[in-house]
């Protein structure tokens, strides 16, 4: 479920399936946004063994499945990949989906970008999903991916997933904010290095913009950790949000107030901001569709104490409409262009904003 558009889906099931002469069944992403378990009706139907999907696409079809007859044995491959691999979302696919023959040993989460060709680790086919509880207080504090113990305090822990190994021929390493090298379950920046790193972005002037340092090696951008000789994924440098000396990850707040499903709330966007005061506040999009301000606020409220309880931080809830916060062309949430909509006004004038400061 990739849209040819994309690089999963242009490189991984249209020109990787082309050249191995295999056939491939096609759904277009406003179909499955319209009628999501159709996915899984042509996996069933067709007998598909491999399929593609971030997180929210398994999310998605847990939350509208109603019963529809479906068999899923067949499926040896449920690759995720595209974002961040949603622990949560999958375990509950897997509930959900194990009385139609769904095998979580299916599930294979992987890295990649466009910038390596696609590919960059997979996780060990027919292994399922490895799981790392870490201390988030700790790893926050120190920068280092302790398990979480007797110590670590409520909410206080997350479950990281596996993205598994680098593929031959390549190289990856996890380096500190001075270019070292760092050891085991120590976050820090990821670069690559292989045969099938890019070496530019060429321009529309013709001119290269060289994309690797003299060594070959790509700095990704992103953030993660080696699990033995493993790569685990923890967010994107400059998504980070640094409030008082602690680094905290714009997942852990949006992934908080989604957890309040009661709220019947949409997709949120965490980032920071400059205060009037030369501060920095975090804000906290949601989309929403409650039209009552009285209840808009109570909302606002309610997630700004559990993101406050759980993370320890204080956040300005904002709710935006449903189906407003901006998202790349691959299906990510784009927080840099929310962040820069909301400054600009584009979620609506300042004073007319229900926004509740914790």
């Amino acid at each position: 479920m990739r849209a040819i558009y994309h690089d999963m889906g242009l490189i991984g099931f249209f020109l990787a399936p082309m050249m191995s002469q295999i056939s491939v069944d096609y759904l277009t992403p406003s179909g499955f946004a319209r009628r999501p378990i159709s996915w899984l009706k042509l996996i069933s139907e067709n007998r598909g063994t491999l399929a593609y999907s971030p997180s929210f696409g398994f999310e998605i079809c847990a939350r509208r499945w109603r019963g529809e007859p479906l068999d899923l044995t067949c499926w040896r491959v449920a690759g995720i990949g595209g974002d961040m691999v949603r622990d949560k979302a999958l375990s509950v696919f897997c509930d959900i989906f194990a009385d139609q023959g769904f095998d979580p040993s299916a599930l294979v989460p992987s890295y990649g970008m466009a910038e390596v060709t696609l590919a960059a680790t997979f996780s060990p086919l027919g292994r399922g999903l490895r799981r790392d509880l870490v201390d988030l207080d700790r790893m926050r504090a120190t920068g280092v991916a302790m398990p979480a113990s007797e110590i670590t305090r409520d909410h206080g822990s997350r479950t990281f997933i596996s993205c598994g190994h680098i593929l031959p021929g390549h190289g990856l390493k996890i380096c500190d904010a001075h270019g070292n090298e760092l050891g085991q379950r120590r976050v820090g920046r990821i670069f690559l290095r292989g045969p099938s790193v890019m070496g530019g972005y060429r321009r529309a002037d013709g001119v290269v913009d060289p994309a690797v340092d003299a060594e070959g090696w790509l700095d990704t951008g992103d953030l993660g950790y080696w699990l033995d000789d493993e790569l685990v994924i923890t967010g994107r440098h400059k998504d980070l949000i640094l409030w008082n000396g602690r680094n905290i990850w714009p997942q852990d707040l949006e992934w908080t107030a989604e957890s309040a499903t009661h709220l019947n709330i949409g997709k949120c966007a965490a980032f920071q901001i400059a205060s009037e005061d030369d501060n920095e506040d975090i804000v906290l999009l949601v989309e929403s569709r409650m039209r009552d301000t009285a209840e808009a606020e109570a909302m606002a409220a309610e997630l700004s104490a559990l993101v406050r309880k759980t993370v320890g931080v204080p956040v300005r809830v904002v709710p935006v409409p449903a189906r407003s916060l901006i998202m790349t062309s691959s299906g990510k949430l784009s927080r840099a262009a929310n962040r820069a909509k909301y400054e600009a006004g584009g979620f609506g004038a300042a004073e007319e904003r229900d926004a509740i400061s914790a």
